[in-house]
C-alpha cells in the first residue's frame, strides 16, 4: 500500500478516535449533571429523614399499612410498628413501654445512616419490659459514676452518633391482640432522660 493510500485510512481512524473521546466526555458530563441534580431527591428518601418528617423528635409515631405523608409504612400485616427520632446532644434519651401482655415485641435503634446500633426484644429484656437509655460516651460515663435509682434496672446503650431513630414493633398474630398491641405501642415513650446531673453532660 502506498503512503498516499495510507493517509486517508489513518486520518479516518484518528477522526473516529477523536469522535469517541468527545462522545465519552459529553456522556460523562451529562451523567455527572444528572447525579448532582438527583442527589437532593435521594437524600430526602433515606429512613432517618423520613422519620424526622413524621413530626417532632422524642415522640413515637404509629405506622399504618399504607405509606403516610413521610412515606413510611409497616411492612408486615401481622406486625404493628411505631418510630421515634431522637437527639442525645444535650442528654440521654429513655425508651420505655410496659408489657401489657403483647405476644412479642422488638426494638431496633439506628443511627443517622440507618445502621442498627442496638436491638432487644421481650425475650432478652428484664421481665419483658422495655426500658432502654441511650447516651453518648461522655453521658454514659457520668451515668455510671452516679447511677440514678430511676434507671438502675434500665439497659444502658452507648451511641457514638448523637442523632438517630428507634423502631418499636409488636406482633399481632390474631385480631384479638390488636387492642393490647395498640395500647402497648400508644403508651410507649421516647423522651429525654431528665436527671439532676444532666448539666454535666
Amino acid at each position: 500500500m502506498s503512503s498516499r493510500a495510507a493517509e486517508p485510512v489513518s486520518r479516518g481512524f484518528a477522526l473516529k478516535v477523536l469522535l469517541a473521546v468527545i462522545t465519552g466526555l459529553i456522556g460523562a458530563a451529562l451523567l455527572h449533571l444528572i447525579i448532582v441534580l438527583a442527589l437532593p431527591d435521594f437524600s430526602e428518601r433515606d429512613a432517618y429523614t423520613r422519620v424526622l418528617a413524621e413530626g417532632e423528635i422524642f415522640r413515637f409515631y404509629r405506622l399504618g399499612e399504607k405509606p403516610d405523608r413521610a412515606g413510611l409504612a409497616k411492612d408486615d400485616p401481622f406486625v404493628d410498628a411505631t418510630v421515634c427520632a431522637f437527639d442525645i446532644s444535650d442528654g440521654p434519651v429513655r425508651l420505655t413501654a410496659a408489657n401489657g401482655g403483647v405476644p412479642f415485641w422488638s426494638l431496633g435503634v439506628f443511627d443517622q445512616s440507618s445502621n442498627e446500633v442496638f436491638s432487644i426484644n421481650d425475650r432478652t429484656s428484664a421481665g419483658g419490659v422495655l426500658d432502654v437509655v441511650i447516651a453518648s460516651p461522655v453521658q454514659m460515663t457520668a451515668l455510671r459514676k452516679a447511677l440514678p435509682q430511676a434507671v438502675s434496672q434500665s439497659i444502658l446503650v452507648e451511641a457514638k452518633e448523637t442523632a438517630g431513630y428507634a423502631v418499636l414493633r409488636s406482633l399481632v398474630p390474631q385480631p384479638s391482640f390488636a387492642g393490647i398491641v395498640s395500647q402497648f405501642l400508644n403508651q410507649a415513650t421516647c423522651a429525654p432522660f431528665e436527671w439532676r446531673s444532666r448539666s454535666r453532660f
